[in-house]
């Protein structure tokens, strides 16, 4: 079986932060390893990250030298990896179990070394295990099948979904940016030119704001979006500006969701 390496920043997530590394330990296909690096957390997260390690040898903490973001959190992980596959989980978002096995055997099944699947979205304030979880009606649905010309009018791939095969990529690191870094990486693989496949099942829980919300980070996307085409994808303003417009309507369609 592949060894699938889980990267998990963790900035002040106690909370939620248990819940998250039991969904990846609890998983169908048992050989993964959770490289959690804590971005000098003060709630007690990096405690908490001891006391799981201790019960699971397949939860490997690191405490960062200083806070950095959570671009750099990622990269120290990423840096840890052995694994084949890479998949990404945020610290308030889980896993349901059947998650990793689906995907590995989707991705065996294609032609692209990038995948994502489907998501459910929940409230901010949910609490519970993946494994307790009821299915919902809000779903994020992943595309079947995503270039790199998609995904510069909108960003289709949900991070915690994400999976690609280290055996054909190498590591890839994210983009040091202080936002977008997940998005600012899809691209670049895809600018290599590789496509992502998208599997749509939905086998992962992600914590959001009420249904048709439009958060202060929802608005922040057209300044962090704007830097990322401009600085990161080297598009002309036209070309950034017609790809922001698809971008802006797309989030809008997701907040209702």
């Amino acid at each position: 079986m592949p060894l699938v390496s889980v990267v998990m920043p963790v900035h002040n997530s106690a909370a939620t932060l248990g819940a998250s590394v039991r969904s990846v330990l609890a998983q169908t296909h048992a050989d993964v390893e959770l490289l959690v690096t804590d971005d000098s957390s003060t709630d007690g997260s990096m405690d908490l990250l001891r006391d799981l390690a201790r019960q699971d040898e397949r939860v490997r903490p690191q405490a960062a030298r200083e806070q950095g973001g959570a671009a750099k959190a990622r990269n120290l992980a990423l840096e840890r990896a052995r694994g084949e596959y890479l998949a990404f989980l945020d610290s308030d978002d889980m896993w349901l179990p059947g998650k990793v096995e689906r995907q590995l055997a989707f991705a065996a099944g294609g032609d692209t070394p990038l995948t994502f699947t489907s998501y459910y979205k929940v409230a901010g304030d949910h609490t519970g295990e993946a494994a307790d979880f009821v299915p919902n009606g809000r779903v994020v649905v992943a595309r079947e099948r995503v270039t790199y010309r998609d995904m510069l009018v909108q960003d289709h791939i949900g991070t915690l979904t994400a999976m690609y095969d280290r055996t054909v990529l190498g590591t890839r690191l994210m983009p040091g940016m202080p936002k977008r870094q997940d998005y600012a990486l899809w691209l670049s693989i895809m600018r290599d030119g590789h496509d992502a496949r998208g599997l749509k099942e939905p086998l992962a829980v992600y914590r959001a704001g009420r249904v048709g919300s439009l958060s202060s980070n929802k608005l922040a996307l057209v300044e962090h979006n704007w830097r990322l085409y401009r600085k990161h994808e080297h598009l002309s303003v036209p070309r950034s500006t017609l790809a922001l417009s698809g971008a802006v309507w797309h989030s809008v369609r997701k907040a209702r969701i």
